[in-house]
């Protein structure tokens, strides 16, 4: 089961954290993995050790906020591996400013690579998914847009663009289903990552003692839920936002 072998799959924000540990557990799935960010020293990096593994991969240096750059991946991918069957849209920012104080600069940030860079990446490979009746757009949000009545303060922009892509996710999946595209999102809890590097240990710790795992979360947990999303044994699921957040929303 979830056997990727022969898939071509792309993963955005790929260079470090979460995109980084999907993109490796891609590839040990079978799949031919492209990833993307625009650090290039740690891109190439990572795809030497998914080659050191045996696996097929490439890397290229892309920022999601220009369509351009979007464009030109998805392009040299194609052009590389001769298709294009997984999107994982990973890329992603955050910062902490107080609502009051936030600059538009700001707002524009974050909205513009956590929401609009998965709109770009998600048009250009669905055009090309389109054309072989079948592929899989996985988006990743955050228990942010769980809408579950908790608060988020200090980080409105985030939490509309998170928000935003739950949205976004579904309204695509609708269209896209007939074409024979799967579109669904996964909303990670706490996870090891350079987001979570600023948090402080007391801080850290009042959040594992609120989760029933009472654990942070690691990058291969959200891996794993990709691969479900990304493999043949999910043909039926579409429109569904996965929370993998250790129980985070349950309390």
């Amino acid at each position: 089961m979830f056997d990727l072998s022969g898939k071509v799959a792309l993963v955005t924000g790929a260079s470090s954290g979460i995109g980084r540990g999907i993109a490796l557990t891609l590839a040990l799935q079978g799949a031919k993995v492209v990833v993307t960010a625009r650090r290039l020293e740690k891109l190439q990096a990572l795809s030497a050790e998914i080659k050191n593994r045996g696996k097929e991969s490439l890397a290229i240096q892309m920022d999601v906020t220009k369509r351009n750059e979007v464009d030109a991946a998805i392009s040299e991918t194609i052009k590389t591996f001769g298709g294009l069957d997984i999107l994982v849209n990973n890329a992603g920012v955050l910062d902490y400013s107080p609502f009051l104080e936030m600059k538009e600069e700001a707002w524009d940030k974050v909205i513009d690579t956590n929401l609009k860079g998965y709109f770009y990446c998600a048009q250009a490979a669905a055009r090309e998914m389109v054309k072989n009746k079948q592929g899989r757009i996985i988006n990743i949000a955050s228990i942010a847009s769980g809408g579950v009545g908790i608060g988020y303060p200090m980080i409105t922009h985030y939490v509309a663009s998170k928000g935003g892509i739950v949205g976004f996710t579904e309204a695509l999946a609708a269209e896209l289903g007939p074409m024979g595209i799967t579109v669904n999102a996964i909303g990670p809890g706490a996870i090891e990552s350079e987001m979570t590097t600023s948090i402080t240990e007391e801080q850290m710790k009042g959040m594992i003692a609120r989760l029933p795992i009472k654990r942070i979360g690691k990058p291969e947990d959200i891996a794993a839920a990709v691969i479900y999303l990304a493999s043949d044994e999910a043909s039926y699921a579409t429109g569904v936002t996965l929370y993998v957040d250790g129980g985070w929303l349950t309390t």
